[in-house]
């Protein structure tokens, strides 16, 4: 098997609505990804808890926020499966609520290991968890790009020195 064959690793970021902090971090992690030209190698994609959301682009003022800093917010809402935790290597939550939320949907002990805190990826940040910036404002959007900008430099180094995985 060459390194061309090798299947792409696949991370799956989840937040509640998915409509805010995950589908900004698919598109942070993707442009690291792509500016490192290592497309081919993962897969990003992103999901909530909460269904509500389903098929909607991610909230206008993410959008805004995040085009702002040359990020592209495309993806539309999806529930997060029990499926994802056959399909996925690395699923990432937000803060404790979807940490527990995916803790509980995962389908054996093996797979509930696959599931991180993104906090656990900060550096220079006393803070345990990536907040929603839903009623936040406009500060609060900026203060999440900042936060998962740190967390996904952090998460693509790490990603890297694991590469024989």
């Amino acid at each position: 098997m060459t390194a061309s064959d090798k299947k792409p690793y696949k991370i799956l970021f989840v937040c509640l609505g998915n409509i805010c902090r995950s589908p900004a971090a698919q598109g942070v992690l993707q442009s690291i990804i792509d500016r490192a030209g290592r497309a081919g190698e993962f897969l990003v994609d992103s999901a909530g808890t909460y269904s509500g959301h389903q098929g909607d682009l991610p909230d206008r003022r993410m959008r805004e926020a995040a085009s702002c800093r040359g990020y592209a917010l495309t993806h539309r809402a999806r529930p997060v499966s029990s499926l994802d935790f056959l399909d996925f290597d690395l699923i990432i939550a937000m803060d404790d609520n979807n940490y527990t939320d995916l803790m509980h949907l995962a389908p054996s002990v093996e797979s509930s290991r696959k599931v991180k805190r993104m906090a656990g990826y900060l550096t220079g940040h006393s803070i345990s968890y990536i907040p929603d910036p839903y009623y936040m404002g406009r500060d609060g959007f900026e203060l999440v790009l900042d936060l998962l900008e740190n967390a996904c430099g952090n998460l693509y180094r790490s990603l890297l020195s694991e590469e024989d995985r």
